[in-house]
């Protein structure tokens, strides 16, 4: 089996334990240049907040988006429009990737910003 098959193979059991739950989920997706979070309802899977290192302010700052401070970056900012929007609670869904790197930076900023997981 290759990488992105048990990467894939990963993510579908753990969004199928979360999907159970009937949780807000935050996703977390990266690539070898940036890394995307979403904030996704349970029922209709509709997106309610996202971030990513695409967004203008952290371009324009001229960020460096393949590490582990544009990840804590991005946390940070999602933890902030989440408990604008009232939401403090949710499950971490990342995607199949392993909890470490820029994963792990995500995680531990948006928890640290008010985020509980």
């Amino acid at each position: 089996m290759n990488k992105k098959k048990s990467r894939i193979r990963r993510a579908s059991n753990s969004r199928y334990k979360l999907k159970k739950l009937k949780a807000i989920r935050l996703i977390v997706h990266r690539t070898s240049k940036h890394i995307y979070a979403q904030i996704i309802e349970p029922k209709n899977s509709k997106i309610l907040i996202t971030s990513s290192t695409l967004q203008k302010y952290v371009i324009n700052n001229k960020i460096n988006t393949s590490n582990k401070i544009s990840a804590s970056i991005i946390g940070k900012n999602l933890a902030e429009k989440a408990l604008k929007k009232g939401i403090k609670k949710v499950s971490f869904d990342r995607s199949g990737f392993k909890y470490h790197g820029r994963i792990k930076a995500l995680a531990e900023s948006a928890r640290a910003s008010g985020l509980q997981f």
